[in-house]
């Protein structure tokens, strides 16, 4: 009988370590999803940042372009490009 309650005591035993541990984990689980969103957010904020940025640089560009003389071949495409998109956002609107 003794035999037995050692058995059962070192499962016992056993058990409480494995709960400990499963604990542990899930509050490890918890926060790495908790900084996996946050990275996420930030990448997200910083891929917009990215937009702007690339936007505005071709906004500079463009400007720089229709500014000198060499540069007119370049900003007569672009015109043109923005007026093919502008055609196609009115022909969406007319749908």
């Amino acid at each position: 009988m003794g035999d037995l309650n050692t058995l059962l005591l070192g499962v016992e035993y056993k058990l409480k370590k494995l709960l400990e541990r499963y604990e542990r984990s899930e509050k490890i689980n918890h926060r790495l999803q908790s900084e996996n969103e946050d990275f996420k957010r930030i990448i997200l904020e910083n891929n917009q940042t990215i937009d702007k940025l690339k936007d505005e640089l071709q906004k500079v560009k463009l400007a720089k372009s229709i500014e000198s003389d060499d540069g007119s071949s370049d900003a007569k495409l672009k015109i043109n490009e923005l007026v093919r998109e502008i055609d196609k956002c009115i022909g969406l609107l007319n749908q």
